[in-house]
């Protein structure tokens, strides 16, 4: 059956009837038989109304200031935006997006897609080359089911179209798909040359079950990415597109796909992809940056393309992992009770920010998380600073993709410690 928007209406609302139990960590214990919409409408203090440490938080306010920047900025460049939704797998928060003027969402495996049409998205751009037979006949049954369904995906080699093509005969709808040119020599995935891009788009055209609509890649793989490579491979992507619209490859289109985009270089794109030529129809220039809906303290603040142009706004880090004090061997050392299963660590380790105790709150001088066990933070203390067994200490995290997974209910939080909201994800 097809995830139409009725559908996926009545499943976002029917996230606020799930009960709140033993599943999800940090929420309150007496809360347990409530309903999640029960508890949102309780309102409940985040630091005084019974929730457990760790506990994983999003700020309400960061988190409308970030949906509402990205929104501004890709209508300022002419961009149409599909953000990686793979970072977050929280439905509410596709919803956000889309009523923040996105396209669709971007996600990366065919599971994604599923949760993603379950709640009703009507368009998904799949950044991954699918030859998945099982996967690519479900796909197949939503778009024969659903007229407005609106499916993109990469190809990037004649075995994968030929996998492809096996899987999907019989299909009323062809799939729509892009190549994906990599990023260069030892990029992660793609077609590396311009000669081997055209021997699989002429694969494509050699099938009836897939459709060519445009070029695509991620200029995050550029190897030793700086400014002026990234914007040299996003020109090679521009003039691929270009051959293929002069070849009569997009003969019959109403539109053509030109699509990049990470995190970490979307000023690039927003460049380079407005010098993009008239072609022989419009050209969907698709952004598809995922990160930004939460932001980070590590990673990305650092190279956020916001802070190579200013005048464009800035980006808000919103989570904040709070833990508590469990430990104090020495007056230099301490142990917090949140680890490897509740903070992101991949990239930058967890930045304490502020510690509150019975006297308040106050930033964290002087304390720094140097490691972690799978349940609790190491914690070097400067010499002289105060920190107590039992004291909250607020984290600010690096890379979101690996925080939303480790939390299935995450509270959204007001500045005033207020819980107003708690988001669902599916990893």
């Amino acid at each position: 059956m097809a995830a139409d928007s009725g559908t996926g209406a009545e499943r976002l609302a029917a996230l606020a009837d799930e009960r709140v139990d033993h599943r999800f960590k940090g929420l309150p214990p007496d809360a347990d038989g409530l309903t999640v919409g029960e508890l949102a409408a309780q309102r409940r203090n985040l630091f005084s109304g019974g929730f457990t440490t760790p506990v994983l938080a999003l700020s309400a306010e960061r988190l409308d200031h970030n949906l509402r920047l990205m929104e501004t900025y890709s209508v300022r460049h002419g961009l149409t935006f599909a953000p990686h939704g793979k970072t977050s797998m929280a439905p509410q928060l596709f919803q956000r997006q889309i009523e923040h003027g996105a396209w669709g969402i971007t996600l990366a495996v065919p599971h994604q897609v599923r949760v993603a049409r379950a709640f009703g998205v009507q368009r998904v751009f799949l950044a991954n080359e699918v030859v998945d037979a099982a996967a690519l006949k479900w796909v197949s049954s939503q778009l024969d089911a659903d007229p407005g369904f609106r499916f993109v995906c990469y190809v990037d080699s004649v075995r994968g179209v030929e996998l492809m093509d096996s899987a999907l005969r019989g299909a009323v709808r062809p799939v729509d798909v892009v190549v994906e040119l990599a990023a260069g020599k030892g990029a992660r995935t793609g077609v590396r040359t311009e000669a081997e891009c055209a021997a699989v788009a002429d694969a494509v055209a050699g099938v009836d079950t897939l459709r060519l609509v445009g070029v695509a890649g991620y200029e995050g793989e550029v190897p030793d990415a700086d400014s002026e490579r990234v914007r040299g491979w996003l020109r090679r992507l521009v003039a691929l597109a270009v051959d293929f619209d002069k070849d009569g490859r997009f003969d019959g289109l109403e539109e053509i796909v030109v699509s990049a985009g990470g995190s970490a270089w979307f000023d690039a794109v927003a460049d380079v992809f407005a010098g993009i030529p008239e072609l022989s129809v419009p050209v969907l220039k698709l952004l598809r940056s995922g990160a930004y809906v939460s932001h980070d303290d590590g990673h990305y603040r650092k190279i956020t393309p916001f802070n190579r142009v200013p005048e464009e706004g800035a980006l808000q880090p919103a989570f904040r992992l709070w833990a508590q004090v469990v430990s104090r061997p020495s007056a230099e050392q301490a142990f917090a009770n949140a680890g490897k299963r509740d903070a992101a660590y991949d990239l930058d380790l967890p930045e304490v920010q502020v510690v509150r105790s019975d006297a308040g709150e106050r930033p964290a001088d002087g304390v720094t998380v140097t490691g972690l066990s799978d349940q609790h933070a190491w914690i070097r203390t400067d010499e002289g600073v105060e920190l107590r067994v039992g004291d909250w200490v607020g984290m600010g995290l690096s890379h979101p993709c690996t925080s939303f997974d480790k939390w299935e209910l995450i509270p959204v939080v007001e500045q005033d410690g207020t819980v107003v909201d708690y988001i669902r994800t599916y990893f």
